[in-house]
C-alpha cells in the first residue's frame, strides 16, 4: 500500500483562532450550546453524582461550593463503600455539609446505577467514573436532558470518541451546559498566557512545542494476593482501573491528556496532520495490567511545525509538568516553578502573569463556578468539541506508540479500535481477560498503518 500523505496548508494561527471562519473550522460544524431561559436563584438545583472516587469527590465539593442554592441529591458507584466514604469526606466540610441530602434510597450501586441517577429529578450530573464508562454515561445524560460536568478524558478508544461526537450532535441547539474536566482551560494564569500568544501574538508564529508530564506512579496495580475468592474479573479490573486500557486509557490518555490539551489549545484546536510516537513499559508492576509507563509523541502541523509530548510515570526520576511554546519572536514557558512568562529571543522576560493579591483562583473551582453560572443565566457553556478533540489526540498518540506506526488523523478517527467491553453488555460476573501489554511492531489496530480497515 502506498504511503498516505496529507496536504499542508499555509495559514496564520492567530487569525485562524480569532476569525469567525477559524472558530467554525475549529468546532468542526458543531453549533455548541444554545441560549436558554436560565434558572432563578430561588430554585434549588439538584446534583447527581456518578463515580464517587477521590477525583469525583473533589468535583462534588467544587459543585456544592459553586452555587448557594444546590444540594447533592443522589449518588452512584459500583462499590457501596465508595459512596459512604465520599459522603463522609464531604460532610466534614462545614461550607456545604448542609447541602448533602442523599438518603439511603438514593445511593445507587452497580454497573447500571447511573441509570437510576438519570431517571431521578436531578438537574446536573457529575460524570467522574473511570473513563471507559464516559461515552455511555455521557450519551445517557444528554438523552435525559441533564447539564453535565464530565471529567477528562471523554473516551478510551476511537469507537468511544465517535460515539461521543454523535452525542454532541444530539445536544446541538438544546439549552444544556457541558463542561469538561480539562481544568487548565479554566486556569486564570493559563488563560491569560495563551491569550498573549494567540490574540496578542507576543511570540509570533509558533514553531514548536515541547510539553512534559513526568511523575511517579499514580495508581500502582494491587498485589494479586489481595484478590479474594469470588472476586470477578470485572470487579478486580475496576478496582485497578488505571492499569487497564479498556477502563482508564493508560497514563497518556488518562493524565498526560492535560498536556495534549494544552498543545491543542496553542494550535487552535485544529487537527494535527499525523503523529509518530514511541513508548513502552520500563518497570513492570506486580499484577496483570496492560498499559505503558512512558511515551513520546510528536504531532505534525502545517508549515512543518512539530509539537512534542514526553510522558513518564516512574519513581526516582525527574518530575516535571511544563510547556515550552516557541515562536518566531520568543517563547512562552509554563509550569517550571513559576507563573507563566514570555521571553524574547534574547532571553529577556517581556511578560509574566501576576497573581492577584489574594492568590490565583483554583481552576477546579472555576470550572464549576462557570458551569453553574451558565445554568443560572441561560448562557450555556459547551466544551464538547474541544474536549473530544483533545481526547482523540491523546488516543491517536497511544495508537502510534502501541503499534509503532505513523498515524494520520483521519486514520485515527476511523480506526477499528473498540476497547470498552461493558458497552456491549458485559455483566459483573462475566469472565473477561483483556489483552496483554502492546508490543510495537507486532500489535495491530484495524485501519492504522496499512492494517485492514474496519467494516
Amino acid at each position: 500500500m502506498p504511503k498516505k500523505t496529507a496536504k499542508k496548508s499555509e495559514f496564520d494561527r492567530r487569525d485562524f483562532i480569532r476569525t469567525a471562519a477559524g472558530a467554525t473550522a475549529a468546532t468542526a460544524a458543531f453549533a455548541g450550546a444554545a441560549r436558554g431561559a436560565g434558572i432563578d436563584p430561588s430554585k434549588k438545583l439538584k446534583i447527581g453524582f456518578i463515580g464517587t472516587g477521590g477525583r469525583g469527590t473533589g468535583a462534588a465539593a467544587q459543585a456544592l461550593s459553586a452555587d448557594d442554592n444546590v444540594e447533592l441529591h443522589c449518588m452512584a458507584d459500583v462499590f457501596a463503600d465508595k459512596i459512604d466514604t465520599s459522603l463522609e469526606t464531604l460532610a466534614k466540610n462545614e461550607k456545604f455539609a448542609d447541602k448533602l441530602n442523599v438518603s439511603d434510597d438514593r445511593k445507587f450501586v452497580g454497573l447500571d446505577a447511573y441509570k437510576r441517577v438519570l431517571d431521578s429529578d436531578v438537574d446536573v450530573v457529575l460524570l467522574t467514573t473511570s473513563p471507559g464508562f464516559r461515552p455511555l454515561h455521557f450519551r445517557a445524560a444528554i438523552e435525559a436532558g441533564k447539564h453535565v460536568f464530565a471529567e477528562k478524558p471523554m473516551a478510551v478508544d476511537a469507537a468511544g470518541v465517535r460515539h461521543s461526537y454523535e452525542t454532541l450532535k444530539m445536544a446541538e441547539g438544546r439549552p444544556l451546559s457541558i463542561v469538561a474536566g480539562f481544568c487548565w482551560r479554566y486556569s486564570p494564569s493559563r488563560v491569560e498566557a495563551y491569550r498573549q500568544v494567540i490574540e496578542e501574538g507576543m511570540i509570533g508564529d509558533i514553531t514548536s512545542i515541547y510539553a512534559t508530564y513526568y511523575s511517579g506512579h499514580s495508581k500502582p496495580h494491587l498485589d494479586p494476593s489481595l484478590r479474594t475468592d469470588g472476586m470477578t474479573d470485572i470487579e478486580w479490573q475496576i478496582r485497578n482501573w488505571y492499569n487497564y486500557t479498556w477502563l482508564g486509557g493508560g497514563g497518556l490518555v488518562e493524565q498526560a491528556v492535560h498536556s495534549v490539551d494544552k498543545i491543542g489549545w496553542a494550535m487552535g484546536d485544529q487537527n494535527p496532520i499525523r503523529c509518530r510516537a514511541t513508548g513502552g513499559l520500563a518497570a513492570p508492576q506486580v499484577g496483570t495490567g496492560n498499559i505503558f509507563d512512558h511515551y513520546h509523541i510528536a504531532y505534525e502541523y502545517p508549515n512543518n511545525v512539530w509539537c512534542h509530548l514526553a510522558s513518564r510515570k516512574a519513581p526516582g526520576c525527574l518530575n516535571e509538568n511544563a510547556d515550552y511554546i516557541r515562536g518566531t519572536k520568543g517563547s512562552l514557558i509554563i509550569g517550571r516553578g513559576s507563573d507563566p512568562y514570555i521571553e524574547d529571543n534574547d532571553g529577556k522576560i517581556v511578560w509574566r502573569f501576576r497573581k492577584p493579591r489574594e492568590g490565583e483562583p483554583n481552576m477546579y473551582q472555576v470550572e464549576h463556578d462557570e458551569l453553574f453560572a451558565s445554568i443560572r443565566s441561560g448562557e450555556h457553556i459547551n466544551d464538547g468539541q474541544r474536549m473530544m478533540h483533545s481526547t482523540m489526540m491523546a488516543i491517536m498518540g497511544r495508537m502510534s506508540a502501541h503499534t509503532g506506526k505513523e498515524v494520520i488523523w483521519e486514520e485515527a478517527m476511523a480506526a477499528g479500535e473498540d476497547l470498552f467491553t461493558n458497552e456491549g453488555g458485559l455483566q459483573w460476573a462475566d469472565p473477561f481477560k483483556p489483552g496483554g501489554v502492546p508490543v510495537p511492531g507486532v500489535t495491530t489496530i484495524p485501519g492504522i498503518g496499512g492494517t485492514e480497515k474496519p467494516a
